[in-house]
């Protein structure tokens, strides 16, 4: 006995379901567009870039600049002067490294800090404050002198104040209870205010002032600056 089962015929002609065919999605033509976009204005940005680097280098000009602490009055050295690359800005006008054979020998009218640049309004004229003259010493304690106005090249009177139990200045003091000095530099003040002060005077005040001085007698007034 034959158990297969009968062939089942296969369908033909309109009958027959069509199967779907899978077939991938198109990339759309505006995702394309956009990152073409975003690659362009990227290497926009980058030429910019590069462009301004290049410019920026080619600003940047030699300057003279401070190589370590020089204290107001002291004469400059080559150890002093460095030479420094920065841009050019009009802002700023420190002297041109070109310069630095003639600035060796000046002497600062203020305190020049390592790694500031040099500037020609720093530097005083001729051979320094106070060289043709006698410089004294004076320790100023807090309210003797107006507080943190004193500069290089500021015109003080030294005021003889009385002496320690006197109201009055005695009579050798009366005829020169102040004289005339310039400042030619001023110390930080330590601990309790105090600041050093050197003072230049002229030939024959000298002494006097120092005497004064060292008993602890001087008061600093400022002269106006338009003086």
């Amino acid at each position: 006995m034959d158990s297969s089962a009968p062939a089942v015929p296969r369908p033909t002609g309109s009958d027959r379901s069509e199967l779907p065919i899978t077939t991938t999605a198109p990339v759309k033509r505006e995702r394309r567009w956009s990152v073409a976009a975003l690659c362009i204005v990227l290497a926009v940005v980058c030429a910019l870039a590069a462009a301004w680097a290049v410019n920026s280098a080619s600003d940047r000009t030699k300057v003279l600049a401070v190589a370590r602490d020089v204290p107001a009055g002291q004469a400059l050295t080559a150890a002093d002067i460095t030479v420094a690359e920065v841009s050019a800005d009009a802002a700023l006008s420190p002297l041109p490294a070109a310069d630095k054979a003639a600035v060796l020998g000046k002497r600062p009218a203020m305190d020049l800090r390592k790694g500031g640049l040099l500037l020609s309004s720093q530097l005083t004229a001729g051979t320094g404050l106070g060289d043709d003259k006698q410089q004294v010493g004076v320790l100023v304690k807090r309210g003797q002198a107006p507080a943190g106005t004193l500069t290089p090249g500021d015109k003080v009177l030294a005021v003889t104040t009385p002496a320690q139990g006197s109201a009055t200045t005695s009579n050798d003091d009366s005829t020169d209870s102040s004289l005339e000095a310039v400042v030619v530099s001023v110390s930080r003040p330590d601990a309790s205010g105090s600041v050093v002060v050197n003072l230049a005077v002229g030939t024959s005040n000298g002494p006097a002032l120092a005497s004064r001085a060292s008993q602890g007698r001087i008061a600093l007034v400022r002269e106006p600056r338009s003086n």
